[in-house]
């Protein structure tokens, strides 16, 4: 049973799972993301997030307990520069946990570790889907323009008819003017 177990201790003293967090959440402050084991990252998550939400509030005191967690002033200077400013109004939920399968030599399983906001990809495809939301569900498509009834479609044709009559008429004015030695020559070689 796991009673009041909080914090996995991955097989290692105190001192050593310290050093190891800091580390690796120094890495994800400067490099965004980071490749590791499933429960690595879920200590992570819980050991970084409380930090960026300290770095919300741009103080002294904020800063020194940061770095007391981190021990980098470089990482430090990065998370309230570039990090914190990304993260502004954001309420909660910083990184992003993304399973990549299992390790091949002791089948451990694998995952990818990442600051949500720094995601180029992700982001892009958000706005893409936010364009092609709907506002609501039931509005079905946009109605088409109304069925032509049988009165548009005589409206409609009577300029046709009218054209048409007027090229039968200009075809006829063309045959009269034809001379009519022609025709009969014509005619001649026809029989």
């Amino acid at each position: 049973m796991r009673h009041n177990k909080k914090i996995n201790h991955l097989g290692r003293k105190s001192a050593h799972r310290k050093a190891m967090l800091s580390n690796m959440a120094n890495s994800l402050i400067f490099h965004k993301r980071i490749a590791t084991t499933l429960a690595k990252a879920k200590a992570l998550k819980l050991y970084v997030e409380p930090l960026i939400t300290k770095a919300k509030d741009d103080s002294t005191n904020s800063r020194r307990v940061v770095f007391s967690y981190l021990k980098s002033k470089t990482a430090v200077a990065m998370l309230f520069r570039d990090v914190a400013e990304k993260v502004g109004d954001r309420p909660g939920g910083y990184t992003r946990i993304l399973k990549t399968g299992t390790r091949l030599g002791d089948n451990a399983e694998m995952c990818i570790i990442e600051l949500v906001d720094f995601n180029e990809n992700m982001l892009a495809a958000k706005e893409d889907k936010a364009k092609a939301k709907r506002s609501s569900r039931r509005g079905g498509k946009k109605k088409e323009e109304a069925p032509a009834t049988a009165k548009t479609v005589k409206k409609a044709a009577t300029p046709v008819v009218e054209e048409a009559e007027v090229v039968v008429e200009e075809a006829e004015d063309t045959v009269e003017e034809t001379p009519a030695e022609e025709t009969s020559e014509e005619e001649k070689k026809e029989e």
